[in-house]
C-alpha cells in the first residue's frame, strides 16, 4: 500500500554540494525536507572497475508527484556524469509526518 510519499536519495563526492541541492530542492517546494548525512564509503562497479569513495548521502521526503522533477533536478544540478538517485515509495509511517510531508511538497496532485 503506497502512501503518496516517497523517499529520493542520491550521494555527492562534497558535503557542500549535497546540501546546496538539498537547500535548492527545500526551498522550491519540490521537497518537505532532507537529511544530509557522511561521510559513507561508497564501493561501486563504474566502466568495468571497482571503485571507493567517500561520499555524503542525502535522503529526502517528497510526494510520489514531484519525484520525477526532484530526480530530474538532482541530475540538473549534480557533477557526477551519472548520479546515483534512487526513489522509494513509502509504505507507511506516522500519519502527521506524511500529511505534512504531501503538504510542504505540492501534495499528491503536484
Amino acid at each position: 500500500m503506497s502512501t503518496g510519499i516517497v523517499q529520493v536519495t542520491f550521494t555527492a563526492a562534497e558535503r557542500e554540494v549535497a546540501e546546496r541541492l538539498v537547500e535548492d530542492l527545500v526551498g522550491a517546494g519540490l521537497v518537505a525536507c532532507g537529511q544530509v548525512s557522511g561521510p559513507v564509503r561508497s564501493v561501486y562497479r563504474w566502466r568495468g572497475a571497482v571503485e571507493w569513495a567517500d561520499e555524503w548521502r542525502a535522503v529526502l521526503k517528497t510526494s510520489e508527484a514531484r519525484a520525477p522533477r526532484v530526480v530530474a533536478a538532482v541530475r540538473a544540478g549534480h557533477p557526477y556524469e551519472t548520479p546515483a538517485v534512487v526513489v522509494t515509495p513509502g509504505v507507511g509511517g506516522d500519519a502527521d509526518s506524511l500529511a505534512w510531508v504531501a503538504e510542504e511538497s505540492g501534495g499528491a496532485g503536484a
